[in-house]
């Protein structure tokens, strides 16, 4: 436990001073570098910790923003929001307690073709951390769809974020508003459609499929499993 907390805080530090380099040069070697010397970390435990240097450090910065959000989120009385409000707040909490340049860089970076998945997927850990801080309960392709609705919501968020210049990021806030309730309208179109007579005859082979998909049970059992 003790060299678990021990590597913990060596992660943390070279995080921390990473951050201040990156606004120069990036999530790249450099930066990688001068927080070594910053930290005072020692190199060889630094390269085991961040492998890929400024890449595994910026995915670190990215996670530990979904983690400070859970605990903001965590500590908010929800009970008075309605669902989709619980949503929005979860996204502005993660972004107001983000730096934007750091945030530039990092989709800069993952905007690369070779780096592009991984970038994709730190989209969808998002959210699955917002709907897990709101305590979704849903294990069936549900699990998916919310996911993926979410995801796409949040990529355009961000991208609307890092060029927004209006007063405390106001406009960004209402564009979340606007694509919230794009959401919200094509769930309520699709409940519409799955309860009519014709759908439900047209797509009786499909839902049949799509019962048997459950979500995974953890990180071994991703992307998940089809049940029988």
């Amino acid at each position: 436990m003790e060299r678990e907390n021990t590597m913990e805080q060596a992660k943390a530090r070279l995080l921390q001073a990473a951050e201040m380099h990156v606004a120069f040069d990036g999530w790249s070697e450099a930066s990688f570098q001068a927080a070594i010397a910053d930290s005072g970390v020692n190199p060889g435990l630094a390269r085991a910790l961040f492998p890929r240097g400024g890449v595994d450090l910026a995915v670190a910065y990215h996670h530990a923003g979904d983690a400070a959000m859970a605990v903001a989120l965590a500590a908010r009385d929800l009970t008075a929001l309605r669902y989709r409000d619980r949503v929005a707040l979860a996204i502005r909490l993660r972004l107001e307690a983000a730096d934007k340049e750091l945030v530039r860089r990092g989709s800069t970076l993952f905007a690369l073709p070779h780096h592009a998945i991984e970038g994709a997927g730190l989209i969808w850990a998002t959210a699955d951390a917002i709907w897990t801080a709101l305590g979704d309960t849903a294990r069936d392709v549900n699990w998916y769809s919310k996911r993926a609705s979410l995801s796409a919501v949040y990529g355009a968020t961000v991208l609307f974020w890092l060029g927004d210049t209006s007063d405390n990021n106001a406009a960004t806030w209402e564009f979340l508003d606007r694509r919230i309730e794009n959401i919200m309208q094509f769930e309520k179109l699709k409940a519409g459609a799955q309860k009519s007579p014709g759908f439900q005859a047209l797509m009786k082979g499909p839902l049949k499929i799509l019962e048997r998909i459950s979500a995974p049970k953890g990180t071994s059992d991703l992307p998940g499993k089809m049940k029988g």
